[in-house]
């Protein structure tokens, strides 16, 4: 009983996984028609905070010391590169 169960929420977690970034494709694509790349890539580098902190909420998963620390060094690179 436990195996199914387990089976059950790892295809759910698949399936929500794709469906996610299936929306998330046509929301950048439909952004990209809209605007220059030059202000959507910004944006780009706060997706790595979206997607750790959907990780913890959803998922569950437990975020590490240097996995935050990582996450906002590439959110602040990219921030840095924009600007420049």
């Amino acid at each position: 009983m436990k195996t199914g169960f387990r089976n059950a929420r790892f295809i759910w977690k698949v399936t929500s996984g794709i469906v996610l970034m299936t929306i998330s494709f046509f929301l950048t694509l439909g952004l990209l028609q809209r605007f220059d790349l030059s202000y959507l890539y910004p944006f780009q580098g706060l997706s790595v905070i979206f997607i750790t902190l959907t990780a913890a909420v959803v998922l569950k998963e437990k975020l590490s010391l240097r996995l935050i620390v990582g996450a906002v060094l590439i959110s602040t690179g990219i921030v840095l590169v924009s600007i420049s």
